[in-house]
């Protein structure tokens, strides 16, 4: 059985494992990843949950809720959701955007707002719709 939690300290290890086979763009480096954990945990305005089986974290989702003039009011955006390659289609990501969603609603956010290379059908099927294109410059 699988369940989701607030994301604590002691899960650092677990989540640097999956945000390594998580990240395309750019590598996962311990330091830059544990100062990242840090401030993504002391943040209100940051959420990350895990989806913990009996004995191991098979998945996270990270994501951020801020104000905005467009929406009149808070959005919330995904920036990452990972996983675990052995435990997908079996309703683990469901889980995990559910209670991203919840947490968004108890932001009082107006909509979630996320992008995807690979994954657009999950997305579908829990009710996203395309919206836009992305654009990125990297720094």
């Amino acid at each position: 059985m699988i369940s989701v939690r607030k994301g604590l300290p002691e899960d650092e290890k677990a989540i640097l494992a999956l945000a390594r086979d998580f990240a395309t763009s750019f590598p996962v480096d311990q330091a830059g990843f544990s100062e990242a954990f840090s401030q993504v945990l002391a943040l209100p305005g940051m959420h990350v949950a895990v989806a913990q089986s009996e004995d191991a974290i098979v998945g996270y989702v990270l994501g951020t809720a801020h104000p905005t003039f467009y929406a009149s009011g808070h959005v919330a955006w995904v920036e990452e959701i990972m996983v675990r390659e052995d435990f997908r289609k079996k309703g683990v990501g469901r889980l995990l955007m559910e209670n991203f969603e919840n947490w968004a609603k108890s932001k009082n956010c107006r909509l979630i707002a996320l992008a995807t290379r690979r994954a657009a059908e999950f997305y579908k099927c829990l009710g996203y719709a395309e919206s836009a294109i992305y654009f990125r410059k990297l720094m």
